[in-house]
């Protein structure tokens, strides 16, 4: 058997309730893999018979999934012209029209997001999202689409990019090599790019999201960490079910604080105007004015230019796989009832197929990520503390994703969550920097690696992730590049 299906050997104490619940279906073994349906080299998992629906996840999925969603259309939408009048009123559309189209571009991502889990790989996707200032940047080239005289060479440019990113995802799916490169990695870089990731949130934090709203960001990120990170919660939480139920919502109590309360009482964010129905969906209309479908393929030509962009951009999504393998691999170390497998090569064709179909049928500005580890740590915070909190590991992230497709489909919502999307986006990136900074630091075992890591992380909170690596790469070889070679030959001594 293969290590992903591999029950463990070890003596394991079964945990109370275990397996007695009447879902999933499918019950996995004592410190084995939870069920799924093979497909090739994917794991399809069902919600109610392959896992179990969790509430508090979808609670989650509905704030941050929305948030996300939301934030990542209005991104493709201003970059496609979609924010000025005459283009609005060129496509007949009226601004609320334009809005409302323009949220069929966020349910469909909000499908692709749910194919990961779905397909057996263990994570919350999202955007490349250090790669979009990049992005911003190269289809700056191009002028904004003219809807009235159909100069779209900008959306020609993007579908093109998303394509050769999709496909830099296959090959290295494909070939093996994305799970190689995962492997051969330095322990010190791994945890330089964690503890990265941490540190750039941070950043964002104090840069981007509190100037928007201070005292709403700090006090709903500052919610999250007592709930999450608190010691002295987390003791009263075994003794109270109150605190209990409470400690277990994650950053949901945070979300509301953001949404409910701080519109009236602190009003640094205007209050919601609802509207009521499903979310009018308009796929013949982004189909027409936005894809291959109705514009026709990009001249070769484009392909040609986005050939380096897509290599950064597949270089900076890196990141994301050895984040994501060592976020999976932590959590998981703290539960033996259960093995979780993270599969680079998987992942790397999940990734494909997100992107491919987001290419052909609603070009997507921010691309599909391997990775939003905001949005994993929130599940995998919960996982850590047993059974009785999350049952499997798949319940978290495959309701997660499967929760977010059907909250982005109720309108109200998406209303309602629309003046916080900023406030959202704080409180994800302020527990990111807090758990990659925990998880970086307890990867490093040797005084190097923490000054390696620590290089790294700073040359990632100021330089792009190309140059960064590269920054990383070089230090390494010179601090710990000679012990490599020097083991090498002792072996072949």
């Amino acid at each position: 058997m293969s290590n992903e299906t591999q029950p463990k050997t070890t003596q394991i104490k079964e945990p109370e309730g275990f397996n007695q619940s009447k879902f999933p279906l499918k019950k996995r073994e004592l410190g084995g893999v939870q069920p799924y349906i093979k497909l090739g080299p994917f794991n399809l998992r069902l919600p109610l018979i392959h896992h179990r629906w969790s509430w508090t996840e979808m609670a989650a999925a509905m704030f941050l999934g929305v948030a996300c969603l939301g934030a990542g259309t209005a991104t493709t939408m201003t970059t496609f012209g979609l924010d000025e009048a005459a283009n609005i009123a060129a496509l007949g559309l009226t601004e609320n029209g334009a809005f409302l189209m323009s949220l069929t571009f966020g349910v469909l991502n909000a499908i692709c997001y749910y194919l990961p889990s779905l397909l057996g790989d263990p994570v919350v996707p999202g955007w490349i999202t250090p790669a979009l200032p990049l992005t911003l940047n190269y289809l700056g080239q191009w002028a904004l689409p003219d809807y009235a005289t159909g100069n779209v060479d900008r959306i020609y440019a993007m579908i093109a990019l998303q394509m050769l990113v999709a496909l830099c995802f296959l090959i290295m799916g494909a070939t093996g090599i994305g799970r190689w490169l995962i492997g051969i990695v330095p322990n010190a870089i791994k945890a330089g790019i964690v503890l990265g990731a941490g540190v750039t949130a941070g950043v964002n934090v104090f840069s981007a999201r509190m100037p928007k709203a201070p005292i709403t960001v700090a006090i709903a990120v500052l919610m999250s960490y007592f709930f999450l990170f608190n010691p002295s919660f987390a003791r009263a939480a075994t003794k109270n079910r109150t605190l209990n139920w409470l400690r277990n919502q994650g950053v949901v109590p945070a979300q509301v604080f953001a949404i409910v309360l701080a519109p009236f009482l602190i009003r640094e964010i205007p209050i919601p105007e609802i509207q009521w129905g499903l979310t009018p969906l308009s796929f013949g209309f982004v189909l027409e004015h936005f894809t291959i479908f109705g514009l026709g393929m990009p001249d070769v030509s484009f392909f040609v230019q986005a050939i380096p962009m897509a290599l950064t951009v597949y270089i900076i999504a890196f990141s994301d796989f050895v984040l994501a393998k060592e976020v999976v691999t932590e959590a998981t170390a703290a539960r033996d009832d259960e093995i979780v497998i993270f599969d680079a090569g998987r992942s790397n064709l999940v990734s494909f197929l997100r992107n491919g179909i987001m290419s052909l049928f609603a070009p997507w500005v921010p691309m599909c990520g391997p990775l939003w580890a905001s949005g994993l740590l929130t599940i995998t915070e919960r996982y850590k503390r047993g059974y009785k909190t999350l049952n499997s590991y798949w319940d978290g992230v495959c309701t997660f994703r499967a929760a977010t497709v059907i909250s982005v489909l109720i309108l109200p919502l998406v209303t309602l969550i629309r003046p916080a999307f900023a406030i959202f986006f704080g409180i994800t990136m302020g527990v990111q920097c807090f758990a990659c900074g925990n998880i970086g630091m307890r990867m490093c075992q040797t005084a190097n690696e923490r000054g390696i890591a620590c290089v790294i992380a700073a040359a990632l909170a100021y330089y792009t992730p190309g140059p960064a690596l590269l920054v990383g790469i070089i230090v390494w070889a010179v601090v710990e590049g000679s012990e490599l070679f020097l083991n090498k030959k002792e072996k072949e001594a």
